[in-house]
């Protein structure tokens, strides 16, 4: 059964929309980020394997990517499945992944790499912190008791 209202306690309420574009957009590309994160452990973990480094290092890098890349799909699923509490670990990931473009387009002169990881962060970061996800994220775009939409009510 489908219902387009919800109960509240005033009577009926309009029930919230999901997420908007923005959030889910920004979850699929935060989930890739996990995904890279996860395949780049198994890389790391395979080499070390075959290579006359020292293993337990490389493991534990590969651990800590792994880690890291679990927890990036959890967010990303989250930013989807319209989780509100995603969007902050979300922003903070990639604020983290800045200095990774720099790196990579300065001193390890991956260019093409380093330009196409840097639209993917800065362009899913401003996704995060646009209006509407911002609103989004703290329920300011649910109607309110009365059934008014956000913005319609006055102040009172």
């Amino acid at each position: 059964m489908t219902s387009e209202h919800v109960p509240g306690p005033d009577g009926p309420t309009a029930a919230p929309a999901g997420p908007p574009p923005q959030i889910r957009s920004a979850g699929a590309v935060v989930g890739l980020e996990g995904l890279l994160g996860v395949a780049f452990a198994v890389v790391v973990a395979v080499r070390a394997l075959g290579a006359d480094i020292g293993v337990g290092n490389a493991i534990g890098e590969a651990v800590y990517f792994a880690l890291i890349g679990a927890a990036l799909l959890w967010v990303g699923w989250g930013l989807v499945a319209g989780r509100r509490w995603a969007r902050t670990p979300a922003i903070v990931a990639q604020l983290l992944l800045l200095p990774v473009v720099y790196s990579l387009i300065g001193p390890s002169r991956q260019l093409l790499l380093g330009i196409v990881t840097g639209v993917a962060v800065i362009g899913t970061f401003l996704l995060l912190i646009s209006e509407r996800s911002r609103m989004w994220s703290m329920g300011l775009d649910l109607p309110d008791a009365r059934g008014q939409a956000p913005g319609n009510g006055s102040a009172g």
